[in-house]
Order: C-alpha cells, then structure tokens, then sequence
C-alpha cells in the first residue's frame, strides 16, 4: 500500500509529535531544551506554511524527519551528555568511545555531520522548485546554503551563549572544551552535504 503524500507527512507528523512530547518529559536542563526547540519549532511552522504552495517528496520529509527527532534527542539531554556509551555498554558490554579513541562526547559531532548528509537532498528540492537551475547545479547549490547555515547557526550559537551566559551559555554553546568547536562542526556539516551530493548527483536518472 502506497500512501499519498499528504497521509504519508501527516504520519511522520504524528510519528514526530509522539517523540517530542516523550523527549519533553524531564529533560536534562529545561531552559536548554527550550532554546534548541525553538528552532524546531520554526522549522516546523515553516514546512506546514509552505505545504500547500511547495509540497517536498515523500523522500525529502522523511531525512528532516530523522534529522529533527535526532535534533530533539540532543535537545532532551543537551547534545554534550546524551548518554550514547551507555547505550553501547548495555549492548555490548564494550566503550564505542574507547574503541574509537574518543576523548569527548561525539553525538554534536554526528548530527553536525547529519546535517549536511540528510539535508542536501531537501534543500535541493526546495532550491529546484524556486530557482530555474540545472539538476547537478541544484546538488552544488544546496551544499553552499548547508556550509552557510551552519556558519550562521554557529554565530547564532556563539551569540546566544554570550547573551544567555553561566550555565546555560555553556550548555547551549557544548563546546565540551574544545577552542575549534564550531570550526570542526562546519567541516563536518559540509562534509556530510559533499558526500550526499557526490552520491545523489551520480545516481541514474538523479543526477541528471
């Protein structure tokens, strides 16, 4: 059974309503989970604005479905202590950070990467639905706009610590200690939208 487009993202709808209101239950520090919500919350109403006017593919909504449930993973522990190695050890019995030679917590560093790998294809979308564009120039265009966001969601980031301060500032900010925080984010972000365009662009009757 194929569901048409709008029963399909009114099921990830309700889909990522369920794991927002268990992820909003008790999180770890509530002022934090308030400001990473709020750019979920604008990226939401965005996408229910623009549904009727500029409908994205059944492909397109799921990889913003995954990347905001991760979103608000981060945002119910704050990205810096979303207990992963936990997670791994009652599996496995073993470290993933250890067997990585990790000396921090990675999960910012993934959904950093994520970013750029499971937004490419979105915004690619959205940017051949505007733009009279060529095909593979849309993949290239769509990575610029992933490596210029995350520019300015780290100014953004950068600001609101400033701003915000103590405790809370430290937590948004997550730098866990380290000075090229936003720089490593960046490359990785950008990293992620390189490989998901190279892959996308060459794929039969994608690419073209």
């Amino acid at each position: 059974m194929v569901l048409s487009n709008q029963r399909y993202v009114t099921l990830l709808l309700l889909l990522f309503t369920v794991i927002w209101t268990v992820l909003a239950i008790n999180p770890l520090y509530r002022d934090d989970w308030l400001l990473e919500n709020a750019l979920t919350g604008i990226t939401l109403l965005c996408l229910m604005i623009t549904y009727r006017r500029m409908p994205l593919s059944n492909a397109s909504y799921s990889l913003i479905f995954v990347f905001l449930s991760l979103h608000t993973l981060g945002s119910h522990y704050t990205y810096a202590e979303v207990p992963y190695e936990q997670w791994v050890f009652r599996l496995t019995g073993g470290s993933l950070n250890d067997l990585m030679h990790w000396q921090r917590n990675q999960f910012d560093r993934l959904v950093h990467f994520l970013y750029g790998l499971l937004l490419v294809y979105p915004i690619r979308e959205v940017v051949m639905k505007l733009a009279e564009v060529k095909p593979r120039l849309g993949y290239f265009v769509a990575v610029l706009i992933v490596m210029s966001t995350s520019m300015l969601y780290e100014i953004m980031e950068w600001g609101a610590a400033v701003y915000f301060g103590g405790d809370l500032g430290v937590s948004y900010l997550g730098i866990q200690g380290d000075t090229w925080d936003a720089q490593k984010d960046m490359l990785l972000a950008s990293i992620g939208g390189v490989i998901a365009a190279l892959y996308l662009c060459w794929q039969p009757r994608k690419g073209r």
